[in-house]
Formats: structure tokens, C-alpha cells, sequence
């Protein structure tokens, strides 16, 4: 199951840079240069601003472009594009198996406090 038309599905470089622009909200792309500087300091303005035209080519961003500066949004909150990634990734990867996507998520590593974490929530699931 792929994503749905008006809703790309965005490149790994694209995601990163959704994740720096879903806790901003809406933003120029000189605050989104700013948001990544620190984990990706060779990403020059430029380049940022390309993807970000590009994104809004595609439908993965909206733009106001009203000013001089444009601001630029997601297109789709973070849980909605997750989950459409998840549903493509569980079809082409575990042959639609939630089971074994799950499994296959705990045995790559998971950290006691989130193992807690996913216990609790499935013994409160019983009740």
C-alpha cells in the first residue's frame, strides 16, 4: 500500500528535514538551516532551500509565500505521514504481518525503560 498521491512519500534527506520543521511548526527556510545546523553542519542555506522548493513541488510542504521571506509547513501532521509509512513499509517489508514487524522491532534492540513502557501498555489494553 503506497502513499497516497497527493502525499509523497519523501526521501530519507526530505525526512530529516520534515523532522526539523514538525516542532517549528511553519518556518522560513533560514530557520530550518538553523534547526539542522547542528546535526548536519555541512547543509549549506542553499541546499535547504532547494529541498524545500523541491518538497513543495511534490505536495510534501505547503508554502505562504504572501512575504518576502516564504514560510514553509508540512503538508501533513507527523503521525499521518508515520503511519503511511508504516503501512507501506508492514506490505513491501513483513508481507502485511503487524506480528512480525513488531518482532522484528524488539529484536533489533529496545531499551528496558520502553520495554516497560510497551508492557504497561498492553497489560492496561487488557483491562
Amino acid at each position: 500500500m503506497a502513499a497516497p498521491a497527493d502525499h509523497p512519500k519523501p526521501t530519507p534527506a526530505e525526512l530529516e528535514l520534515l523532522q526539523a520543521l514538525w516542532p517549528l511548526g511553519a518556518a522560513t527556510a533560514r530557520q530550518v538551516h538553523d534547526a539542522l545546523r547542528d546535526s548536519r553542519p555541512e547543509l549549506g542555506y542553499g541546499a535547504v532551500l532547494r529541498l524545500m522548493q523541491v518538497m513543495h513541488g511534490k505536495g510534501l510542504l505547503i508554502r505562504d509565500d504572501s512575504q518576502r521571506s516564504h514560510v514553509y509547513a508540512p503538508a501533513q501532521p507527523r503521525d499521518a505521514l508515520q503511519t503511511n509509512l508504516l503501512k507501506d513499509l508492514l506490505q513491501r517489508a513483513f508481507a502485511g504481518s503487524a506480528k512480525a514487524l513488531v518482532l522484528a522491532a524488539l529484536k533489533t534492540g529496545i531499551s528496558r525503560k520502553d520495554r516497560e513502557e510497551i508492557e504497561r501498555m498492553l497489560r492496561e489494553e487488557k483491562e
